[in-house]
């Protein structure tokens, strides 16, 4: 009789030593095809594949000034691989000039793969970076007794001058997520952290090179493998020039020495930045080499907020400043005459009880003049007529809609687009944010304040800027944008194409006067003694405070060159700081210079503080 046990045990063995065969075969399988492990191991030991930094972009100002450039720096860096045998590491801390803790504490840190996900010990990872001229030559005589140690060069950021800080940014390591989102990067690397340098980052890094060098048994420099064939140069980043005027960002960061608030200036026919002042700020040089980490902490943690940029993150009630939105938006409409509508203004808008005040002028007053005197009268009573007109509406949800779209077209209650990080967007209110609020109770008395720039609207010092360009420009204007050209490349279409307003040309027309007429002999009088022909609006925006001084305005009238917006904190009413500190940076910009009387007035203004108490901000 057969026996089937024993058929049985040898199909069971038979099947074992398959198994085994075949985990054998997908394991050699691994080893020699799918994993490069022993490729690596086998590379390393015969190459050494060394990284050619470029040299980061040039970025100059508008006439040429050099602003940011490079100097040479020195990082330490090290293959594992190689340095785990017959280290002296006393020796190599003494020649570094740091303690055993702190070289465990940097040997651990490389091997951390939270922290270093990009590491591999047969490839070169940073040890110590941006060494000293001194502690480069100390580490350079003793380099042959520290095997799988190597000096790599590179080059780090200098800023010519102590200003422009918010524009220009900064450079620092890379973080982990910098890795994880970017593959050309890899530890010890350098981005741009902030301004131009994080916006236009892939432009000014260029691209790296390569250099594959054959070694010996003994791990030994031969030379370049096949006479440098598969090596690749570094390709040098491109340079900037940027629309901003070195000699106005000067002065306008003088002038607001010892203030809180911003100076935006704008070329109208190309929406070019011409300065960008943020008060408090500080010396970009600050934020170079090893010592930016400490300066970075140092001043996060200052309750005025020097970091923060002022010019596109400060979001303030925009004041009077926005009366000239409302007269385009009122005679577009057809809700006013510029010459037969005139509103009554009895120290103020008066009606069912409300008030809403205003300074001694005559009355009743067309949209010219309401412009001049800074009537709050004229504007409230435009609004309420608007909002109410629901023949020509149908609700006050669909007038207030199409308010709210204007003031849209005219660069409010969005991001503007300008080419630098961490600009916001302000506020604009629609219907359905009252009817939110009022639960669909409300009509234009409700949201009287929004016709003088007060209420729930905001806006950026830049956004106020670019009203000045778009008046300027008679009802159009281009993206507001620091960069003016990019070595060998085109600019972004946004930053070259016109946008134009809702509102008609005919009403920018008159406002124009009114503006014109506001510094020849209205509320921006100091702008009449200048030799060019400013036009200019004041703004007194209320604050819980004391009342922040706002002024916008354009010169010359006819062929403009320069728009300007001043927003000085708790500055008081907009002829106090605004008007004279715009006509200060028009005059610098338009004359290349400021004339005597003027420089007196300079040096005055800059030695004004504002006392702020100790409220953080």
């Amino acid at each position: 009789m057969k026996d089937y046990s024993l058929d049985y045990r040898r199909f069971v063995i038979g099947g074992v030593a398959l198994l085994i065969v075949v985990i054998y075969i997908i394991r050699l399988f691994m080893l020699q095809i799918t994993s490069d492990d022993y490729k690596k191991s086998a590379d390393s030991n015969a190459f050494l594949k060394k990284i050619e930094y470029p040299s980061r972009g040039g970025i100059y100002d508008r006439n040429g000034k050099l602003l940011v450039y490079n100097q040479p720096a020195y990082d330490i860096m090290v293959v594992m691989n190689e340095a785990k045998d017959h280290l002296d590491t006393l020796d190599l801390c003494e020649a570094l000039n740091i303690t055993r803790e702190d070289f465990d504490h940097r040997m651990e840190t490389i091997k951390d793969r939270s922290k270093n996900p990009g590491y591999s010990r047969f490839t070169q990872q940073l040890f110590m970076s941006q060494l000293s001229e001194a502690d480069f030559s100390v580490f350079q005589e003793k380099m042959f007794r520290f095997p799988g140690f190597y000096i790599q060069r590179r080059s780090i950021r200098q800023y010519r001058y102590p200003f422009a800080a918010h524009v220009l940014g900064d450079v620092a390591e890379v973080s982990p997520a910098d890795i994880e989102e970017d593959d050309y990067y890899q530890p010890g690397d350098y981005i741009g952290k902030l301004g131009v340098e994080r916006s236009y980052e892939k432009q000014l890094r260029g691209e790296k090179g390569m250099q594959i060098l054959l070694r010996d048994a003994h791990g030994r420099v031969q030379g370049r493998y096949q006479n440098g064939r598969f090596d690749r140069r570094a390709v040098a980043g491109k340079n900037l020039t940027l629309g901003l005027d070195a000699d106005l960002q000067a002065l306008g960061e003088r002038l607001m020495e010892g203030k809180i608030g911003s100076i935006v200036a704008i070329e109208p026919k190309t929406g070019e930045v011409l300065c960008m002042v943020s008060s408090p700020s500080y010396d970009p040089r600050m934020m170079v080499g090893r010592q930016r980490s400490k300066s970075h902490r140092l001043l996060s943690q200052n309750v005025w907020k020097p970091l923060l940029n002022r010019s596109i993150m400060g979001q303030y009630p925009p004041g009077s400043t926005f009366k000239t939105t409302q007269g385009l938006t009122f005679m577009t409409e057809g809700i006013i005459h510029p010459t037969h509508t005139a509103y009554p203004c009895g120290h103020g808008f008066n009606y069912k009880g409300l008030h809403v005040g205003c300074h001694g002028h005559a009355s009743p007053l067309p949209l010219v003049p309401a412009l001049s005197t800074s009537c709050n009268g004229y504007f409230c009573w435009g609004l309420y007529y608007m909002i109410g007109a629901k023949n020509k509406y149908g609700s006050v949800q669909n007038a207030m809609n199409t308010w709210r779209d204007y003031m849209v077209s005219m660069g409010f209650g969005y991001k503007l687009g300008i080419d630098l990080p961490g600009e916001k967007r302000g506020l604009i209110p629609n219907a359905e944010f009252y009817d939110k609020a009022y639960k669909g109770s409300w009509n234009g008395l409700t949201i009287i304040s929004i016709a003088i720039g007060q209420g729930e609207v905001n806006a950026t010092p830049l956004q106020i800027a670019n009203l000045g360009a778009t008046i300027a420009n008679r009802g159009w204007f281009i993206t507001p944008h620091v960069v003016k050209r990019i070595q060998g490349e085109q600019l972004d279409t946004l930053y070259t194409q016109p946008r134009h307003t809702k509102a008609s040309k005919a009403s920018y027309d008159y406002v124009v006067q009114g503006m014109r007429a506001s510094a020849t002999g209205g509320t921006c009088h100091e702008l009449a003694k200048y030799d060019f022909m400013a036009c200019g609006k004041t703004g007194t925006a209320q604050n819980r405070g004391h009342d922040h001084s706002v002024f916008m305005g354009f010169a010359p009238m006819d062929n403009p060159r320069i728009a300007v917006a001043v927003y000085v904190e708790n500055g008081g009413w907009g002829a106090t700081y605004g008007v004279p500190i715009g006509g200060l940076i028009m005059e610098q910009y338009i004359n290349g210079k400021l004339s005597e009387a003027s420089k007196k007035k300079a040096e005055e203004f800059q030695n004004r503080h504002i006392s702020y108490g100790s409220t953080s901000r």
